[in-house]
């Protein structure tokens, strides 16, 4: 199918969604002010007690400074150091869920009381009772000693700013573990920390008065913004028209030892970093959502609005099926003038669930935005190979002087730039130098075993964890040449024609649940959710723009490379090209849960043209 040349991109880092109409964000001393006369007013003959909930990793200090010279005459409490249990006592609690290995725990299920002392936490709720004078209780679990507050506040964080600070040195939650491995910070925030604050937030959600955004407060990750603040009207307000509307998170970037080129080149990132390997540019558990009244913005966990908005955003068959929880992820490798990705499996349903206490697994694939002629994608095992000497390599391989020879156990297949590779659980696998994979995939996105990392170490010059055995109980074995040529190479499915829209589908392998399909066109394409989230990428063309056929939501511009999500209550939309664009022929992919989708068009059966034998082997 011959195309356009892609012209530079003008891909947009800094993706907003609107605040309601009237709503702004109130910055400086103001936004204390206003919270200090909402209390004042709703205390009437009393002095008014104030909650100001915090996400773990807030830094508090400059929190408690910042309030302070904004209200000096407050009484400022901090709920962590009245009432948390000592940090033995809670390292003692999770050390079965944290574990010791340096990636992987199991995720915990606890509730942030488990945190609190009851008894020191009854006599702060007495205590704050009793007060004299306009009162603050600031921390972590705050709203735990709350007793008829006259204001509630929650400041909010993003897990990317959090991993930024713990790369710099913040520790975890009260704990000195500041020059610890940033892996094991990570962990202890993934399994334990992150999913017990996304508990309490979310029972916050309905009720705060105000939101403020941590993550402008003390070290920051590049942002220069004043910390600003919005209603918990205006909050909720937001969220709940963004799932009425096409939406893009807030991308961010990280580079690795395998990392390249193409997105320095391809999407205008700085040239002074050494590479880039990753763009997160569709994970809401860790990107940001910036809720923007035209002038200022606040930056607030996109898994805000899965938590808030999960039937909307996803759709009731997607949300009885995963709960609140984002499915599908969207990201970028990038490995061009890099080098090879580990060589890796990821867990079978049973075993994560089993092993790790998540609920489904991180199904794969590999969609090749661009190629160069050298690219391979290595995928399965080699007919005839034997399990256990290939095993034998794997431990080996450890030692310097063993390296692993991926090419007598892996296959290796060519890459070329729009070849769409399917990777279920349990699939050997990894993508090899000099290809830029906009990676279609489940989003338990840190379950990735690696069995050889081709003899490197990390950006921090400590070798990267292997794990062998995590991955040899899931290593599928029947999965070889023959079982790979016939399940995870097959070319496109045309489905459709009509007009100059050609519809196909891509993938994904039976085993996974994710359905893609790529749309060719030259005007537009037409689509409706059927009440499942739809996520998109713009991988042919250099511009296009969302529209709603009965003007239910404003246009939204979208360019090449980017990554949009349309949300299941959207129903009907249109993808078409834009008076600006320069491109003739235009590509998405769409990717959404299998089976929660009414296909208008017809199945392979009902197509002449598959009949005609139009799905073939990738050259």
């Amino acid at each position: 199918m011959t195309t356009a040349p892609v012209q530079k991109s003008s891909y947009d880092r800094y993706p907003t969604v609107p605040l309601p109409a009237g709503e702004s964000v109130i910055t400086g001393a103001a936004a204390w002010h206003r919270v200090r006369d909402l209390a004042y007013a709703r205390a009437e003959d009393r002095p008014p007690l104030i909650i100001v909930d915090t996400y773990p990793g807030v830094d508090l200090a400059e929190l408690t400074r910042q309030l302070t010279e904004a209200w000096p005459t407050a009484v400022i409490i901090d709920v962590e150091q009245e009432a948390a249990r000592p940090i033995e006592e809670i390292d003692a609690r999770i050390a079965d869920h944290l574990t010791d290995d340096r990636v992987f725990g199991v995720i915990s299920h606890l509730r942030l009381e488990a945190f609190y002392d009851k008894e020191r936490l009854a006599a702060l709720t007495e205590r704050l009772a009793d007060r004299t004078a306009a009162t603050v209780l600031i921390g972590w679990g705050a709203a735990l000693a709350a007793a008829r507050p006259d204001a509630v506040v929650l400041v909010d964080l993003a897990r990317w700013e959090i991993q930024q600070r713990q790369r710099a040195g913040a520790p975890n939650w009260r704990s000195d573990n500041g020059a610890e491995d940033n892996l094991r910070k990570y962990k202890r925030g993934f399994f334990i920390e992150w999913r017990i604050a996304d508990r309490h937030k979310r029972d916050l959600f309905g009720t705060i008065d105000f939101l403020l955004d941590g993550n402008a407060i003390g070290h920051s990750s590049g942002t220069a913004r004043e910390p600003g603040m919005i209603t918990g009207d205006a909050f909720r307000g937001a969220l709940e028209a963004a799932v009425n509307a096409p939406l893009r998170v807030v991308p961010f970037f990280d580079p690795g030892v395998w990392g390249g080129h193409w997105m320095q080149d391809k999407l205008g990132l700085d040239t002074e970093t050494p590479n880039y390997a990753w763009c997160f540019d569709c994970v809401p558990e860790e990107n940001s959502l910036l809720l923007a009244d035209g002038d200022h913005a606040v930056e607030i966990p996109a898994l805000d609005l899965v938590l808030s908005q999960p039937r909307g955003l996803l759709g009731a068959k997607t949300y009885a099926r995963f709960g609140a929880e984002f499915p599908i992820r969207f990201d970028f490798l990038d490995t061009v003038g890099g080098g090879n990705l580990s060589l890796q499996v990821h867990p079978l349903t049973d075993y994560i669930a089993d092993t790790f206490g998540m609920h489904y697994t991180q199904d794969e694939s590999y969609y090749l935005l661009d190629a160069d002629e050298d690219a391979v994608v290595y995928l399965g095992l080699k007919s005839g190979i034997d399990p256990d000497a290939m095993v034998a390599d794997l431990r080996a391989a450890q030692q310097a002087d063993h390296p692993f020879d991926t090419e007598k156990y892996v296959n290796s297949f060519p890459a070329r730039k729009h070849d769409h590779f399917s990777i279920p659980a349990g699939t050997v696998h990894c993508s090899g130098a000099n290809s830029m994979v906009l990676e279609i995939s489940a989003t338990p996105f840190i379950f990735t075993f690696k069995l050889w990392d081709w003899g490197r170490v990390g950006l921090d010059g400590i070798p990267r964890p292997v794990h062998v055995d995590h991955g040899a109980a899931n290593i599928q074995w029947d999965r070889d040449t023959a079982w790979v040529t016939e399940n995870l190479l097959q070319g496109p499915e045309e489905l459709r024609r009509d007009g100059d829209v050609v519809e196909e589908r891509t993938g994904l392998h039976e085993l996974e649940f994710i359905e893609v399909r790529r749309h060719w066109f030259d005007d537009h394409a037409d689509h409706h959710t059927d009440g499942t989230v739809n996520v998109l990428n713009l991988v042919e063309g250099d511009e296009v723009e969302v529209i709603s056929p009965t003007d239910a939501f404003p246009p939204m511009l979208i360019h090449y490379a980017e990554t949009f999500i349309i949300p299941a209550a959207v129903g009907p939309y249109r993808i078409r090209r834009t008076e600006n664009s320069q491109s003739t022929r235009f590509a998405t992919v769409k990717a959404y849960v299998r089976g929660t989708l009414s296909d208008a068009a017809p199945t392979p059966h009902d197509n002449p043209a598959n009949a005609a034998g139009n799905k073939g082997v990738r050259s």
